[in-house]
């Protein structure tokens, strides 16, 4: 018997910052991880908003096919660095060249955003695009961030939430749209869909 889950909002990821986020907006959900296969996508193929795009929706509609009343959201973070795509670090070294080459110049932290329900044909699919300009990190600080391990599964290696103002001088667009779900493109597109957060968070 397949397990059933009883929210009408599913969020397509396990990442918890999306879920944090989805959270504290106010909104009840069930978080499933999407099973897509991400090398189906080369990204070569693809301008970085693209790419994004189509995998925020592979992502909800790998969810959808499965649990077709539910509204999903799917969402895709990459990084473009002068036209060059990048993604999560594979290792260490790659975590360490990405590094060495986001915070040596501005660069713009896109996020594709989908959502879908099958039963009445809801799909949309839109983007978020950040620029951060960042702080010149010395050797030492790279090493370090590096042995922190703090890169793992983050998109560029880095996560402004836990870097903060340390690394980054300022950014330009929406803070929530780096953390990896923009919430402003969210509410707005939720609220167009008539759909209010049940249990908004008091001051």
């Amino acid at each position: 018997m397949s397990k059933r889950y009883p929210a009408l909002i599913i969020l397509a990821s396990a990442s918890p910052r999306r879920k944090q986020l989805l959270a504290e907006a106010g909104f009840n959900f069930t978080s499933i991880t999407p099973d897509i296969d991400e090398s189906a996508f080369p990204a070569e193929q693809y301008t970085a908003c693209d790419y994004a795009k189509r995998l925020a929706l592979a992502k909800a509609k790998s969810v959808a096919e499965k649990f077709t009343d539910s509204l999903v959201i799917g969402a895709d973070t990459v990084v473009d660095f002068n036209g060059e795509i990048i993604g999560k670090p594979t290792d260490a070294k790659d975590a360490e060249q990405i590094t060495q080459k986001l915070f040596s110049r501005p660069h713009k932290v896109i996020t594709g955003l989908a959502i879908v329900r099958l039963s009445d044909g809801i799909e949309i699919v839109e983007s978020d695009t950040t620029t951060v300009y960042p702080r010149k990190m010395t050797a030492k600080q790279i090493a370090e961030h590096i042995e922190s391990e703090s890169w793992r599964d983050k998109a560029g290696a880095y996560a402004i939430q836990e870097t903060g103002d340390e690394f980054v001088e300022k950014i330009e667009g929406s803070l929530t749209n780096v953390m990896g779900l923009p919430m402003e493109l969210l509410q707005r597109l939720m609220k167009n869909l008539l759909i209010e957060p049940r249990n908004k968070l008091r001051g």
